[in-house]
Parts: structure tokens; C-alpha cells; sequence
């Protein structure tokens, strides 16, 4: 996927998400010279999101997809749908107080909620697979994950319960872990499905939805905005920048986001001790500074374990993909020896030096909707409808992530130090859990 990145027109990478995908025709949308109220580039879920809210409040709006609809990270994530961010509470807390630390949990809740209830009004209650989230521990010391427990708590409102080694090990049929912290409220999709979902939902909504459509240029025109592309000019009076970590037509934006990988694997169906190995039908998560992150998939074949773990900053792709993912299953689950891998691939996450989204105003009429790694499936909700009803007129959402702004992130430089932090990290994960 990494290796031969081509310009435009890119299919699906080979992922289980895309063979469950429905044949169907391209959005190519209209042609020529257009005039429309808002551009959104970007086809992943957060520039969806913004193009369906801001249909649906009367604008004309383009959407400008240089691929397929959700081709980049939006699908071909773990599928977990949870509130919060990739930045923890405490450093969230200590950037903004603890009032500003609590109004952006709250949006992150409806981000989460806006997801499901998309679903649900669009008649797709089989893109949900499951419900539950664990969020588990390799180390012995415990006390720091239940003081974070009573923390979400008792300060903003989350259902979570601390559960040890013995209830933990009634679901979780391993030694890895010694403790974890259950949660009720959030549950695993198909991300791909969403992102179809969304996008029939922006068409059939008015939305000039365009895939294959990488925007080349963007460029003032009095108080409007000019895109260029092979085939079209869209005049614009807003712009929205969803453009995620595969680049895109603004340079400083692109500065602000660190591309950072992370693999996926789906195994073939009839593992005969899977059942067995994880009695859970939600997400499950350790705290590793580069965990792993599963959950139990069904379809009509069975039932099978997607995995995603390995994050890094670099981009290419190894060979053994596959063969590294299985065996640390294996690790964690010894009674899954029979495990064979059906789909393997990887994807680029965008991530802020700030480990938050960046949700706001560039300048007059430019706004940044990206750097949703390692938490997006409720951040490019909350985001999404954060941009939509600040064009409406209404900023308060948005502007709860003021903090949060644009930030060099250091070029090449920065991605090897960024490797060089995680490999430290790394280390002291193995020392803890000795």
C-alpha cells in the first residue's frame, strides 16, 4: 500500500472491510466549471460528516475524494467507537483546566453517540458487530489504572467498572493480563460500511460527492476560494480540509500532521479455540504505549479475530506482516496455535504534536478537520458537525479545541525522533511487565 502510493484513482487496499463491500459505481460527480458553498476535501469520515451536516442545513456542498470514499484511514481502523482522544485526560486537563478538559469529553461522548445514531436512522443496524469495550493491563501495577477509573467516574460521568485478574479472566482466557477496565457504552463497526453509509447519505442529501478528484490547488478569488483539479474548477466561499495523513493541497496543514502506521490482520474463520480464548464480544485494548487492539468479528462464514498493533512512523509496509501479527496473538493467546491470517494491510493514522484533533479556522472561510489518530471513529463525528455548525454561524464546538492548533511537526526529523520516542517506550512496556 505505502510502497507504490499512486497519485489518484487508488482502489481499496485488499482489507476484509473491502471484500465485504457491495459492488457499486463511482461518485464522479459533476464537471466542468461549478459554484458551490462549501468544498470538502477529503472522503474519509470526518469530511463526510461535514458534508452531510452541512447539506442538511441548506448549503451546496462538493465533496472531493482524490480516491475511493473511506480509502484512507477512516477504513481501515480497529472499527472501535469510544469516547475520547488519543491525548490523555491529565495532559488534556493540564492544556485546558479541567472545565475545558470537561466540555471536550462531553463532545467526544457525542461524537460517539452521533455515530450510532446515524446507523440506526439509516436503517444499517449490521454495521454495529459488537458492544463493550476492556481496556486491559500486562503489568502488576494496578493502582494507576483504577485511579484513572474512578477518575472518569467521578469527574465526568463514564460508566466504567475496574475489573481484576479473576473476573477479567472469565472473558479473557490469558495470563497477559492483570487487570482491566470495562466500559458498556461503546462497540465496534465495520468502518468501511460507515463510510458508504455516509456517503449515500451526502448524495442522496444534495451533496456533489467525487471520487478520483485530488485537488491540485487552492487559491483566493476576491472573498472566495478557487479548486483546481484535471477536470473541474469549483469556486467556493468555504473550505473545509479534511485531508488526513496522505497529503493533500495545503501545505501547512500537511506540516501539522505526523503520518504514523499501524497493521490490521483478520484471521480465516474456523479457528477452533476462539470461542474458548475470548469469551467477549466488544473491543478490547491494552495500555501499551504501541498496544494491541482486537475484537471478534462474525460473518457468514464465522467467526474470526481481527488484530491491529506494531504503530510506527515508518511508512513502508513489511513483508512479514502477517507472520509478526500471528505470532504475537499467539503470544497473548498460546491456545490459538491453529490461527491462520485471511487479509492483512496497514494504514496511515495522522496524528497532531498535540495528540489532539486540529478543528478549527485557518483564516476566513479555511477550516482544518484532521490529526484523528489513534482515536477517530468519535473525534471525526464530533469535528465534523463542530465545522459544519461553525459555518452555520454557531463556533462554540469548535472552539472548544482552540488549544489545539496547527503545529510543525517536525518533517522527517520529527518522524525519527517520534520512532526514537517509541522505541524508548517500548523498552519501558518490557520492563514494567517483567
Amino acid at each position: 500500500m505505502n510502497k507504490q502510493l499512486k497519485q489518484t484513482g487508488q482502489e481499496h487496499v485488499q482489507s476484509y472491510y473491502a471484500a465485504q463491500l457491495p459492488v457499486r459505481s463511482a461518485y464522479e460527480g459533476p464537471t466542468g466549471q461549478l459554484d458551490k458553498d462549501v468544498a470538502v476535501i477529503g472522503g474519509g469520515l470526518a469530511g463526510l460528516t461535514a458534508s452531510r451536516e452541512l447539506a442538511a442545513r441548506g448549503y451546496s456542498v462538493i465533496l472531493l475524494e482524490a480516491n475511493k470514499i473511506g480509502w484512507g484511514a477512516s477504513g481501515r481502523n480497529g472499527g472501535f467507537v469510544s469516547p475520547g482522544y488519543a491525548q490523555g485526560i491529565d495532559a488534556i486537563e493540564k492544556a485546558v483546566g479541567i472545565e475545558g478538559s470537561k466540555r471536550l469529553y462531553e463532545l467526544s461522548v457525542s461524537g460517539m453517540k452521533y455515530v450510532e445514531d446515524t446507523i440506526t436512522a439509516l436503517g444499517r443496524a449490521d454495521i454495529i458487530k459488537g458492544r463493550g469495550w476492556l481496556h486491559v493491563i500486562r503489568h502488576r501495577k494496578k493502582s494507576a489504572l483504577q485511579r484513572w477509573q474512578e477518575k472518569m467516574v467521578s469527574t465526568y460521568g463514564a460508566n466504567m467498572q475496574f475489573w481484576d485478574a479473576g473476573e477479567l479472566r472469565q472473558r479473557l482466557h490469558t495470563q497477559s493480563y492483570r487487570a482491566g477496565v470495562a466500559d458498556a457504552g461503546p462497540f465496534h463497526i465495520d468502518p468501511l460500511a460507515y463510510a458508504e453509509l455516509l456517503a449515500s447519505a451526502c448524495n442522496a442529501a444534495g451533496v456533489a460527492v467525487c471520487e478520483n478528484a485530488r485537488v491540485a490547488n487552492i487559491s483566493r478569488q476576491g472573498n472566495r476560494f478557487q479548486l483546481v483539479l484535471t477536470e473541474k474548477r469549483v469556486l467556493v466561499d468555504n473550505v473545509v480540509l479534511a485531508t488526513s495523513a496522505y497529503g493533500g493541497p495545503y501545505s501547512a496543514l500537511e506540516r501539522s500532521v505526523l503520518p504514523v502506521a499501524t497493521y490490521v490482520v483478520t484471521s480465516k474463520p474456523g479457528c477452533a479455540n476462539l470461542a474458548s480464548a475470548i469469551n467477549y464480544d466488544g473491543c478490547i485494548a491494552d495500555t501499551r504505549r504501541a498496544g494491541d487492539y482486537y475484537r471478534v468479528v462474525r460473518d457468514n462464514s464465522g467467526a474470526r479475530l481481527l488484530w491491529g498493533g506494531r504503530i510506527t512512523t515508518q511508512l513502508a509496509e513489511p513483508d512479514d506482516l502477517a507472520e509478526g501479527l500471528r505470532q504475537e496473538i499467539q503470544r497473548i493467546y498460546p491456545q490459538l496455535a491453529d490461527i491462520r491470517i485471511d487479509y492483512a494491510w496497514s494504514g496511515l493514522m495522522a496524528y497532531a504534536r498535540h495528540k489532539m484533533p486540529i478543528i478549527g479556522q485557518i483564516s476566513p472561510g479555511l477550516y482544518a478537520l484532521t490529526g484523528f489518530g489513534g482515536h477517530g471513529l468519535n473525534t471525526t463525528a464530533t469535528g465534523g458537525v463542530a465545522v459544519a455548525r461553525a459555518i452555520a454561524g454557531d463556533k462554540d464546538d469548535m472552539d472548544a479545541f482552540q488549544k489545539f492548533g496547527l503545529a510543525w511537526c517536525g518533517g522527517a526529523a520529527g518522524r525519527l525522533a517520534t520512532q526514537l520516542e517509541y522505541r524508548r517506550l517500548q523498552v519501558l512496556d518490557y520492563i514494567e511487565e517483567l
